[in-house]
């Protein structure tokens, strides 16, 4: 295991991967619609003065124990041009004080202060830090952050990669991870789970919701993709099927996702949203490199114990 690493009161640590075989498992992903957002087609008022987010039925039944969330859109934000609405990416190249003000407003709904809205620098990895305090200096870098503490939100930033908001309402643990294909191969969702264990969560208590990410039926790849997975274990067939062109595959990352979710132990369900297709709501880096965009914006998904 590699060594931890303090930094102030945050720690590092890459923790265990889950061990064993994946079981060969074929997950249905339960696709309920949020009508306020889909309302009758018509395009949502991007820069209207405050932001809409989604939010999971599993997740809101946590908060009565004082937990609040929100899988944030495009709605309600300040950014303009490729960027226009709630554009929260500091990697991005929109104008900076534009994702400041974003930010705040993500900040505002969660209930908590600007700096007190905690995203790593995100970097397809396992890793994940636990929070007690806002970071000091450059964020971290890590794919997931968890924390036992009232008055931070931790949050996953995206714009195809799932955004998979932890909670255990009863020991008051809560946490956020970037999975993408990479993270997700690696261990970071089973290792959000274990180091949510680690600051007093129980795995059979954790329920474990994915937001809005780029479906199956727009997520392409090549042989060279598929391999890697089928080395790692023969059952991941189940996440691809045949596409339009010899030799490649589109690859279901919401049930791949669920089905790591699931076999690690824990209650989990997804929002069935897609990034790719829904331009109006939601940034895609997918999109932005098929349309030769110069850049993209990123999305925010957090969840915070209330103070």
């Amino acid at each position: 295991m590699r060594r931890a690493v303090s930094i102030g009161r945050l720690t590092s640590a890459r923790l265990p991967l889950h061990s064993g075989k994946l079981s060969h498992l074929r997950v249905r992903i339960h696709l309920p619609l949020d009508e306020k957002l889909r309302g009758d087609n018509k395009t949502p008022m991007l820069n209207q003065q405050k932001p809409e987010p989604i939010r999971s039925q599993l997740l809101e039944n946590a908060s009565e124990n004082g937990i609040r969330h929100g899988y944030f859109t495009r709605i309600g934000g300040v950014s303009e041009g490729i960027y226009r609405g709630l554009n929260i990416g500091t990697g991005s190249q929109d104008d900076q004080t534009l994702v400041a003000e974003n930010r705040r407003r993500v900040a505002e709904w969660m209930g908590v202060a600007p700096d007190r809205l905690l995203t790593a620098h995100q970097i397809h990895s396992p890793d994940v830090v636990v929070a007690r305090e806002p970071f000091a200096g450059e964020r971290p870098r890590a794919d997931a952050i968890v924390t036992d503490r009232p008055g931070i939100a931790v949050g996953a930033s995206t714009a195809d990669c799932g955004p998979v908001l932890f909670a255990d309402a009863q020991a008051g643990v809560v946490g956020a991870a970037h999975a993408g294909w990479k993270g997700a191969f690696t261990g970071v969702l089973e290792n959000t789970i274990v180091a949510m264990e680690g600051i007093g969560a129980r795995r059979k208590n954790i329920v474990a919701v994915l937001g809005p990410s780029i479906s199956g039926r727009n997520y392409e790849v090549g042989p060279e993709f598929r391999e890697r997975f089928m080395n790692a274990d023969a059952a991941n067939e189940d996440w691809f099927f045949a596409s339009g062109r010899p030799g490649h595959f589109m690859f279901d990352l919401n049930g791949y996702t669920l089905h790591r979710l699931r076999r690690a132990g824990v209650t989990a369900e997804a929002l069935g949203r897609c990034t790719y297709a829904e331009e109006e709501l939601f940034y895609s880096y997918r999109r932005t490199t098929h349309r030769n965009e110069p850049d993209y914006g990123r999305q925010v998904s957090a969840i915070a114990i209330e103070g």
